[in-house]
């Protein structure tokens, strides 16, 4: 299981502290959430901010783009420093172009499926995905509960993946008292934003949900 910490919980005022100590913690990823206003009723960051936390971190930066017309803006975002973009497919009418750039512009390639987005939508572009984003929250804000109909989206999509090496990621509510569950659906890496920035110790919550995510053989 891969533990992606989502800075959109982070303290944005000691930023570079907290990306550190996830870091230290043994986070696998950073989930950098970019949200427009338009696409989800919330405004984030964008490339100047992504720079930054790139010369901050060895970590790979999947830079989640909650925004219209994602297409516009990938290779901004990729120089910025993104090593994953994942695009949502309700943002992107010709998706498999928009992935097809993305891994052009030299950063693998994600698609994000809101929560009523039936796992369907992407069968025919799987070979063009490195990794799927389950949103088991509507997007744009974080700490809400988690959507339990997450873990038969999961088993869905992992039936569709197959052999594909295509990482499985859940986004939204995940804690170490649903992460056992999620691992069995299939999900192969959490992003925890509140779990993780908003407990005492975020090296421990990092620690903590790796654990609970195992699942005995």
């Amino acid at each position: 299981m891969k533990i992606a910490p989502s800075i959109l919980a982070a303290d944005f005022a000691a930023l570079g502290e907290a990306i550190a100590r996830v870091e230290t913690a043994g986070a696998d990823q950073l989930h950098v959430d970019v949200m427009d206003g338009h696409f989800v009723p919330n405004l984030t960051i964008g490339p100047p901010v992504i720079e930054c936390i790139k010369k901050r971190t060895r970590l790979p930066l999947d830079v989640h783009l909650m925004i219209e017309e994602p297409e516009r803006y990938i290779e901004t975002y990729v120089r910025a420093g993104a090593d994953f973009v994942t695009v949502h497919v309700e943002a992107c009418p010709h998706l498999q172009r928009t992935l097809t750039q993305i891994r052009e512009a030299g950063a693998r390639a994600g698609v994000a499926l809101n929560p009523s987005t039936l796992p369907g939508v992407v069968e025919y572009v799987l070979d063009d995905l490195d990794l799927i984003l389950v949103m088991s929250v509507n997007p744009g804000f974080g700490g809400q509960s988690f959507i339990p109909t997450t873990y038969a989206k999961l088993r869905e999509l992992r039936a569709l993946v197959g052999s594909r090496n295509t990482l499985l990621s859940v986004d939204g509510g995940v804690s170490p008292a649903n992460a056992a569950l999620l691992a069995q659906a299939g999900a192969g890496v959490l992003v925890a934003g509140s779990a993780i920035f908003g407990a005492p110790d975020t090296a421990e919550a990092v620690r903590a949900l790796r654990n609970a995510s195992e699942v005995p053989n």
